[in-house]
């Protein structure tokens, strides 16, 4: 069960990060092309370093609240055999 649980957790975050990549990236990348000054202080890596760190947030916090929230459930149904 405790393997289920995680992985239902790390599809959930994966798909989660996927998600926040995606809507990281537009308007990261759109405003390093046409806001000056984040044309002139934001270089590629910068850009990377903001989406990736969106990106590993949004798959640790979907996993950790995934998890818990199977756990949770699992516990009130042993709850109630007993």
């Amino acid at each position: 069960m405790a393997k289920r649980c995680s992985h239902e957790g790390v599809v959930a975050g994966a798909k989660a990060a996927v998600l926040a990549t995606i809507a990281t990236a537009i308007p990261t990348i759109a405003s390093a092309r046409m806001v000056p000054w984040a044309r002139a202080h934001l270089n590629p890596t910068a850009q990377a370093l903001i989406v990736s760190t969106v990106a590993g947030a949004a798959y640790f916090i979907v996993a950790d609240k995934t998890i818990l929230k199977q756990a949770r459930k699992n516990s009130f149904n042993d709850a109630q055999k007993y």
